[in-house]
């Protein structure tokens, strides 16, 4: 009875960490999963595999026994023992039909998860979905619902506000079906935010510019924003320089599932020089320069 190296059948080395096991099955398996390779044996046993060898990895205590014994499985006493009571049933090579290897029984017993026991049929976990969902710098600014359509069937989400460009969400149990009573797959949704003409967002913070008028910047007054949240009313000191910038602290973006919690928002006074003046305007320009 052979050895199974489970990390080689993965692609990943022994230091690999939870993610980074849970990253390459998921890839491999949407490779090799039978939905995708109907009627492909060698697929089919190499997808069993995958299950068998993340089945023992993705345990914390399976890998532990898995990563103590090693080749040397066959000296620990527990599992001899294991191998003789089933020395019986291990015939017919290192994998069993729709069977986890003998490899495997022998060291951790009869599996009831994907495998199932002696003669039953592979449960395969359904495959996973991926799909993009594109928002406006307004649609990530508020929590809302929208409707997808994935593989021909609309699945409605809640978009929490706060939500980044490129950012990924998962929907459990919103993938393929699983086969042979195994679980579904799970729906990933990947959020594509647009970029916007007036607001540059950087994480939680937003940066706009806003053109005041000389008037107003000479003599101060006020001027009226519009946010992504409302009009809001900044005063403007007199002599304001072209350029300056007025932080409003809790008027940026919302912090991704953080309710009530916001990044600042930032403004930069841009001046705009009058034009089409008139005579007497002009004058009094004149009259301004020489005093």
């Amino acid at each position: 009875m052979a050895f199974v190296d489970y990390y080689q059948i993965l692609g990943v080395d022994k230091s690999a960490t939870d993610k980074d096991i849970k990253t390459a099955y998921r890839k491999l398996a949407r490779k090799y999963h039978p939905d995708v390779n109907p009627n492909d044996k060698e697929a089919q046993k190499k997808f069993q595999e995958l299950n068998e060898a993340n089945e023992v990895l993705s345990d914390p205590e399976k890998r532990k026994k898995y990563d103590q014994y090693g080749k040397d499985w066959e000296q620990g006493a527990e599992y001899e023992k294991a191998r003789k009571a089933r020395a019986s049933a291990n015939q017919g090579g290192q994998y069993g039909g729709d069977n986890f290897s003998d490899f495997f029984e022998s060291m951790f017993g009869s599996s009831t998860g994907f495998g199932g026991g002696r003669g039953r049929q592979t449960r395969f976990r359904g495959q996973d979905y991926q799909a993009e969902l594109h928002l406006t710098l307004a649609d990530a600014y508020e929590t809302h619902k929208q409707t997808l359509t994935v593989n021909g069937k609309n699945i409605r989400i809640t978009v929490p506000a706060g939500v980044e460009n490129g950012q990924n969400i998962k929907i459990p149990g919103h993938g393929g079906p699983g086969s042979n009573g195994g679980p579904n797959g799970d729906l990933f949704i990947t959020f594509t935010v647009a970029k916007d003409e007036k607001y540059k967002r950087l994480n939680n913070d937003l940066y706009v510019t806003a053109d005041l008028d000389l008037y107003t910047t000479v003599l101060g007054g006020e001027f009226i924003l519009e946010t992504l949240s409302g009009k809001v009313k900044l005063p403007v000191k007199p002599e304001t320089q072209n350029g300056s910038v007025v932080r409003l602290k809790g008027k940026g973006f919302p912090v991704y599932k953080q309710e009530g919690k916001f990044g600042d928002l930032y403004v930069t006074f841009n001046v705009k020089i009058p034009t089409n003046l008139t005579e007497r305007q002009k004058e009094l320009f004149a009259e301004l320069a020489k005093s």
